[in-house]
C-alpha cells in the first residue's frame, strides 16, 4: 500500500480542515467524497486493479487512524483497533465490507464503553459502514473455536491504531497449537465450499453468475489462501510454489485471473452504488463497456466479456481442484501407507485416484493424453485424475496438434470412449475442465464459455452440450425414465447409442460463428466422421442429426399437428423409423439441456403426437399417406361409437356434426368429439356459454389442460377469451377456433398455470376458470381489462423490435402472420385485440415461449373467412403489432401475399 497519496488523502490539509470546524463530520465526509471521485477515475483511467484495491484500503486506514484520534486513548492502553476479513488483507472494492475489531486485553468493557460507543457513531455520522466487533484477547480465542468465519475473520488482521501487541497476543491465542488444527481447519473448508458451491448449482455458468461466492470465483482463490496459511504460516501464492503447490504458470495464472474479477467486482460496486456480487443483466452490458469489449459480426460485446469471465472461473476452478487435491494429500495424509494398484505401463492407482507411472508418460506417448479419460470411464470406480497428474496434462497439452489428431490411435481411442457403458459424460467434462476436449477439438475450443445473451439458452454453448450429453445418459436410469418414458424407451433400443452422442457433441458447436449454426455444425461433423473413420451408414446419421436437430421441436410447435399432409411431409423427412428414434431423443435431451423450465407439460404432448403420428404413416408406407377424408371417417366413426353405447341418439349427433366442417375432426381426438358432442346436445338451448375443463392426457408428466368453449359465434370472441384467461393467470399454448354452419364458435385452448403446469385435479381451481370464462363470455360488451402486470426485471434487458411476417398459406385458405417479440404479460391479449380492431377471425394458434421470447404463430382470416388478399392492409396490421408490442424501432419484414 502506498505511504503517501496526497491526491487521495492529504493529512495536513485534512487536520486544516478539521481545525476550521466545529463538527469534524463535515471534514471527514468531504475527504471521503472526494477520494470516491479519485479512486473512480482512477478505475476509469485503467489504474492498476492491484494498485486500486490497496489504495481504497489505505485511505480508510487513514480516516479511521484520524477518527480514533477524536477520542481519547493512551499510547499505552489496552486497546486497538484492528483490520479483520478482506480489509484486513488490505483489500477493499468501493462498498466492500470494512471489517473492524476492537480488541481488548481483559473483558472489562465498561473502561472504554463510551468512548467506543462515540467513536462508531462517528464513523456512522461520516457515511462509513463498517461491521464491527468488540472483544477481549479471550473473547476472541473463544469465539473464533466456535465459530469457523470468526477464526477465518481473524486470520487476516492488521493493527490500524493502538499497541500491535494486542493482535500478536490474539493471534497466538488463535493459532493451530490452540484450536482449528489444519486438517480440521482444511476438512472445514472443503466442506463451505463444496455446501457455497451447491448453492450456485455446482456450476460455474450461471447467467447472472456471483463473481464473489460462485464456482471459481473469488472466494475459492481465498480459501486456498486461507488453507495455505493455517498449513504453512504464510498467504502467499509464491509461498505456496515454494512448498510444490503451483509452478510458476500457476501462480501467474491466479493471479491475472484473480485481476480480472477484481476489475468485474470494482465495477460492479461503482455501478450498483453498493456491495454488489452478481453480475446481472443489469450491469453486464455496460462493464463491457467499461471493459473495452465491442460488438464484432458474429459476437455482441457482452458475449465476448462473458466468454472471458466464463473462462477465466473454469481456468480458477480447475486450479483449485488441484490444489485441493495437493492439499488432501498433505494434510489428511495418515501414516497407514499409498495403496498403489497398476494398471498398465504408463499408469496406476493411488489410493483410487489414477496417476501417471512417471513424469515423461506424456512426452514419450502423447496418446495417452486421451488413453487416461477411456481408463476412467472403463474403470468407474477411480475417484480422478491425481494432482500430479493434472498438471503434468495441463503442461503436455500443448502437443495435441494436427498430426496428434490425425493419429489412429488417438481417433481410436476418442471413438472408444463414446462406446463405454458409463462415465462418458463425466468423462468429457473432465476433458474440458482440463483444456483436453477443446484443443483436441478444435472447434470445440472455440464453444467454450461461449454464451448467448438471451433467457432461453441459460448455460454456456460447451456447458449445454455436454449437460445435453448427462440427459441422454441419464435417459437409461430409472427416475429419469419414469419422466420421459418414450425417450428412456427408445434410448435403450438404438442400435448404436455412441453414435448420438457425438451428434450431440457437434449439434450446437457452429455458434458464435455467424450464419447457421446447424449447416456449419453439420460441416464440421462431416469432417469429425471422416477423420475418425466412421462408417458410411454411422456417418450419414450423424451429419443429419446435426443439420437438422431442430426441425422436431420447429415441427412440434409451430404447425398443425392435426393436419394429416404436415405428418405425411414431416414422415417424408426422416424417411425411416431409425432416424426418427435418433432424432426425437436427442430433441428431448436438448430441449431439458437447453433450459429445464422449457419442458413443460404441453411441449412434452406435442412432441409425442408428432412421434406416434411420423411412426404410423412410415409403417403404413409413405407410398400410402392418411388422406383428410379418411382420417375425419375414422374419427367419427370412434366417437359415434363412444357416443352409442352411452345412449346417445345418432340421429341427432350426425344433425350436429353435419354443422362442424372438416376441420373440426381433423384437429380433435375421436375422444374428445365425443365428450364435446355429449356436451353439446345437453346444453339447453339460448343458455350460458358451454365451458368445459379436463387434462389432456392422464400421463403424470405431459399433457396440459383443455378447455372446450361452445357459444354462439361474436365478433370478439377471440380478444374477449384470451384477455379473460389473462386475468385468470393462465398461459395458452395452443388454441384451436372453429365456426359451425349454424354460427356457433366451438374453440379449444390448451392452458397451463402460471407454473407451466396443468391445472390438475384441483376442483375449486376448474370451478374458478369456468365462472370466471363464463362471466367474460356472457357479458362480452364488458370487455375484460388487459392486466399491466409489472414487467419481470430479467425481461427488461432483452428488448428487442417485434418481427412479423405475414404470408398465405399454400395449401389451405387462411393467412399465416408469424410473430417473434419479446414476451410481456397480456401479450396474447392484446394481439386478440388487434385482431378484433382489423375485423380479423382467428382459425388456428400455435404458441411457443422461449426464454425472453415469444414466436407464435396464427392463422387468420378477413371477416368473410377468406384469407387477406389486401397488402396495404397487411401493412397496417404489421405496423400495429409492432407497435402496440415494442416501443424499440419496428423491425418489419417483406409482405408476401
Amino acid at each position: 500500500m502506498p505511504q503517501v497519496d496526497p491526491e487521495l488523502f492529504d493529512r495536513g490539509q485534512f487536520q486544516a480542515e478539521l481545525a476550521l470546524k466545529s463538527s469534524p463530520i463535515a471534514a471527514f465526509k468531504k475527504a471521503i467524497r472526494q477520494a470516491r471521485e479519485v479512486l473512480d477515475a482512477r478505475f476509469s483511467s485503467g489504474r492498476d486493479i492491484r494498485r486500486l484495491v490497496e489504495d481504497r484500503a489505505w485511505f480508510v486506514d487513514n480516516i479511521l487512524e484520524q477518527a480514533w484520534a477524536q477520542f481519547e486513548w493512551s499510547d499505552d492502553a489496552d486497546i486497538a483497533l484492528v483490520a479483520v476479513g478482506g480489509y484486513g488483507r488490505g483489500e477493499l472494492h468501493p462498498y466492500s465490507d470494512i471489517d473492524l475489531l476492537i480488541l481488548l486485553e481483559c473483558a472489562d468493557h465498561e473502561l472504554f464503553r463510551d468512548s467506543i460507543e462515540r467513536f462508531l457513531t462517528l464513523l456512522w455520522d461520516i457515511g462509513l459502514e463498517v461491521g464491527q466487533s468488540v472483544r477481549s484477547v479471550q473473547e476472541c480465542a473463544d469465539e473464533a473455536r466456535a465459530d469457523l468465519t470468526v477464526i477465518t475473520n481473524l486470520m487476516e488482521c492488521r493493527t490500524i491504531a493502538g499497541p500491535d501487541r494486542l493482535r500478536r497476543h490474539m493471534i497466538d491465542a488463535t493459532s493451530p497449537e490452540h484450536m482449528w488444527p489444519s486438517r480440521e481447519f482444511f476438512l472445514a473448508k472443503r466442506e463451505e465450499q463444496r455446501a457455497r458451491h451447491r448453492k450456485y448449482n455446482d456450476t460455474e455458468y450461471n447467467l447472472e453468475p456471483n463473481v464473489k461466492g460462485g464456482p471459481g470465483g473469488l472466494r475459492d482463490i481465498q480459501t486456498i489462501l486461507w488453507v495455505a496459511r493455517r498449513q504453512f504460516g504464510t498467504l502467499s501464492l509464491h509461498a505456496l510454489a515454494s512448498q510444490g503447490f503451483l509452478v510458476e504458470s500457476e501462480i501467474n495464472l491466479l493471479a491475472s485471473s484473480q485481476e480480472f474479477l477484481w476489475k468485474v467486482r470494482y465495477a460492479l460496486h461503482m455501478l450498483a452504488g453498493r456491495a454488489e456480487d452478481r453480475l446481472l443483466f443489469d450491469h453486464q452490458r455496460k462493464i463491457a463497456e467499461w471493459l473495452g469489449y465491442r460488438d464484432g459480426d458474429a459476437k455482441l460485446a457482452i458475449e465476448r466479456f462473458m466468454q472471458k469471465y466464463y473462462r477465466v472461473v473454469m481456468s480458477i476452478a480447475e486450479l483449485s481442484d488441484l490444489i485441493t487435491q495437493h492439499f488432501e494429500e498433505v494434510i489428511l495424509e495418515t501414516n497407514g501407507g499409498h495403496c498403489l494398484q497398476p494398471l498398465n505401463s504408463r499408469f496406476q492407482l493411488h489410493d483410487g485416484y489414477i496417476e501417471a507411472t512417471h513424469p515423461n508418460v506424456f512426452k514419450r506417448t502423447p496418446f495417452a493424453m486421451l488413453e487416461v479419460f477411456v481408463l476412467m470411464a472403463q474403470n468407474p470406480q477411480i475417484k480422478g485424475v491425481r494432482a500430479d497428474t493434472i498438471r503434468l496434462l495441463r503442461e503436455h497439452r500443448h502437443l495435441i496438434d494436427d498430426n496428434f489428431r490425425n493419429d489412429i490411435r488417438n481417433t481410436s481411442l476418442f471413438v472408444e470412449l463414446f462406446k463405454c457403458e458409463m462415465g462418458i459424460h463425466r468423462n468429457l467434462r473432465r476433458m474440458n475442465r482440463y483444456g483436453v476436449l477443446g484443443r483436441y477439438l478444435p472447434e470445440f475450443g472455440h464453444i467454450v464459455g461461449q454464451m448467448q445473451h438471451d433467457l432461453f439458452h441459460i448455460y454456456t454453448v460447451d456447458a449445454h452440450t455436454l449437460n445435453l450429453i448427462k440427459h441422454l445418459r441419464k435417459l437409461q436410469y430409472t427416475p429419469v425414465s419414469e419422466k420421459f418414458p418414450l425417450a428412456s424407451k427408445l434410448m435403450g433400443k438404438l442400435p448404436k447409442p455412441e453414435l448420438i452422442y457425438m451428434a450431440g457433441l457437434y449439434h450446437d458447436i457452429g455458434k458464435g460463428r455467424g450464419g447457421d449454426h446447424s449447416e456449419l455444425g453439420a460441416a464440421d461433423a462431416e469432417a469429425f466422421c471422416k477423420r475418425h473413420q466412421l462408417p458410411a451408414w454411422d456417418s450419414r446419421l450423424i451429419v443429419w442429426l446435426v443439420q437438422h436437430h431442430l426441425v422436431m421441436s420447429t415441427t412440434a410447435q409451430r404447425k398443425d399437428l392435426s393436419d394429416p399432409q404436415v405428418i405425411h411431409d414431416f414422415a417424408q423427412f426422416v424417411e425411416d423409423q431409425t432416424r426418427l428414434d435418433y432424432l426425437y431423443t436427442l430433441t428431448v435431451a436438448d430441449i431439458n439441456a437447453t433450459n429445464p423450465s422449457l419442458w413443460n407439460s404441453w411441449r412434452a404432448s406435442l412432441l409425442r403426437q408428432l412421434y406416434t403420428e411420423t411412426k404410423l404413416a412410415l409403417r403404413r408406407g409413405l407410398e400410402n399417406p392418411l388422406d383428410r377424408e379418411g382420417q375425419i371417417r375414422q374419427t367419427q366413426h370412434a366417437a359415434l361409437d363412444t357416443l352409442v353405447r352411452s345412449g346417445i341418439d345418432p340421429d341427432e349427433v350426425e344433425q350436429l356434426w353435419a354443422q362442424l366442417g372438416d376441420d373440426y375432426f381433423l384437429r380433435h381426438t375421436a375422444g374428445d368429439v365425443a365428450w364435446h358432442t355429449d356436451a353439446i346436445l345437453q346444453q339447453p338451448r339460448g343458455g350460458d356459454p358451454l365451458v368445459l375443463i379436463k387434462e389432456t392426457t392422464q400421463r403424470e408428466f405431459e399433457g396440459g389442460t383443455q378447455i372446450f368453449i361452445y357459444a354462439p359465434d361474436q365478433h370478439d370472441f377471440f380478444a374477449v377469451t384470451v384477455a379473460a384467461m389473462d386475468q385468470l393467470n393462465l398461459n395458452i399454448h395452443d388454441a384451436r377456433i372453429i365456426t359451425s354452419s349454424s354460427q356457433f364458435t366451438l374453440d379449444t385452448y390448451i392452458v397451463l398455470d402460471s407454473e407451466g403446469g396443468s391445472i390438475g385435479n384441483n376442483p375449486d381451481r376448474v370451478e374458478q376458470i369456468r365462472l370466471g370464462l363464463t362471466e367474460a363470455l356472457r357479458n362480452p360488451d364488458e370487455y375484460p381489462a388487459i392486466i399491466q402486470r409489472r414487467v419481470p426485471r430479467q425481461l427488461k434487458h432483452f428488448a428487442f423490435a417485434p418481427r412479423v411476417t405475414i404470408h398465405n398459406d399454400a395449401q389451405r385458405p387462411v393467412t399465416v402472420l408469424e410473430l417473434a417479440a419479446p414476451d410481456r404479460p397480456g401479450l396474447l391479449a392484446r394481439i386478440g385485440k388487434i385482431f378484433l380492431e382489423f375485423d380479423l377471425s382467428l382459425q388456428n394458434a400455435k404458441i411457443a415461449t422461449l426464454g425472453e421470447r415469444v414466436e407464435d404463430v396464427f392463422f387468420i382470416t378477413d371477416a368473410a373467412n377468406q384469407p387477406l388478399s389486401d397488402p396495404q392492409l397487411c401493412t397496417r396490421l404489421q405496423d400495429e403489432i409492432v407497435l402496440q408490442l415494442s416501443v424499440e424501432r419496428p423491425e418489419l419484414t417483406r409482405i408476401s401475399i
